[in-house]
């Protein structure tokens, strides 16, 4: 796996979450913290991965692999380190060398990120020279935007029977390039498809086929 400069500098993004990012794509070199979820995260690498781009994910060991590959996101394409102990910063700083998308979940104490401002700005010089981009589960000093699921409504379940086959969020995102505006789209994440989408009008409903196997009646 050899490292390859970016074209430009913007990564492929998916439509449904131009809206939310300052100049409508993921700008190498920049940063990005999500909020408590890992879905929302890794729909900002299907994008870029979908576009051939390789991607990784540090530190986050219960990583649903079947829902990245649900989301389009390419598992060949995709380098894992689920637990790298004292070595993050070191994980981190070599795949951002390699890897334009890096993932990664901050090491906490007392629920409280770990990453001090002298080695988030070191990663922060080395995203920009790598032009890599970097997303953070979690809280991350100085990132470009914030996003967070600020509204979730799951659909599939009948009367006492099926499974969860759909999700509508609410996606907020603020970023200082907004002067402390915020923006929110509400989105399929993910939708009936399992691939995440925009919701044409906010009271949709996810069409469910009750004779798919995975929505026939639970005994119990």
């Amino acid at each position: 796996m050899q490292r390859t400069r970016l074209d430009t500098r913007s990564l492929p993004t998916h439509p449904a979450l131009g809206e939310l990012l300052p100049g409508g794509a993921l700008e190498a070199g920049g940063s990005y913290a999500v909020g408590d979820s890992t879905m929302l995260a890794l729909a900002l690498l299907q994008g870029p991965s979908a576009a051939g781009s390789w991607c990784a994910v540090v530190g986050v060991p219960d990583l649903g692999v079947e829902a990245a590959a649900g989301l389009g996101i390419d598992l060949e394409r995709l380098v894992l380190v689920p637990h790298p102990g004292e070595q993050w910063l070191s994980v981190v700083s070599a795949l951002i060398d390699v890897v334009p998308v890096v993932l990664v979940k901050p090491p906490t104490r007392e629920g409280r990120v770990r990453i001090g401002d002298a080695a988030a700005s070191a990663l922060a010089s080395r995203l920009r020279q790598r032009e890599a981009v970097l997303v953070s589960l979690g809280e991350w000093p100085r990132s470009d935007a914030r996003l967070t699921v600020t509204e979730s409504n799951w659909a599939g379940i009948g009367a006492g029977f099926g499974h969860l086959a759909a999700r509508q969020v609410t996606v907020s995102s603020t970023s200082s390039s907004w002067a402390g505006r915020a923006k929110s789209r509400r989105l399929w994440l993910p939708g009936p498809d399992q691939r995440m989408d925009t919701v044409v009008a906010r009271d949709a409903a996810p069409r469910v086929d009750a004779d798919r196997p995975e929505m026939r009646s639970i005994a119990g």
